[in-house]
């Protein structure tokens, strides 16, 4: 077997490999900006609990946009989690693959 071809499957095998780590690595990033907004947001009300809300008029008018932001950009990190479990499955037996075919193709050699 030409050694390109073995050389090729190795490569295939790194890339699928990284792409697996890169799907791992999303996912976490996911759930660790999920509970940044939650924590985010529940310490913002819990700081303005203690000010008088005379004072904090200037800054109710942002509340709502704020919120409404907070609780789309949570949707779509749930949206994007729902999906993970199967796109992680996919590159899983994707590596898999490529890892047979790598050893096939190297001991034809």
């Amino acid at each position: 077997m030409p050694r390109d071809e073995v050389e090729a499957a190795y490569f295939a095998l790194l890339r699928a490999r990284e792409e697996l780590d890169a799907l791992r690595r999303y996912d976490e990033y996911l759930l660790a900006e999920a509970q940044r907004l939650r924590r985010t947001s529940s310490e913002g009300e819990a700081l303005l609990d203690a000010v008088d809300r005379r004072l904090t008029r200037a800054l109710r008018h942002s509340d709502q946009p704020l919120a409404q932001a907070v609780t789309a950009r949570l949707a779509v990190i749930g949206e994007e989690r729902a999906r993970l479990p199967e796109r992680l499955e996919a590159a899983e037996a994707y590596v898999l693959a490529c890892e047979q075919e790598h050893a096939h193709i190297r001991d034809r050699r």
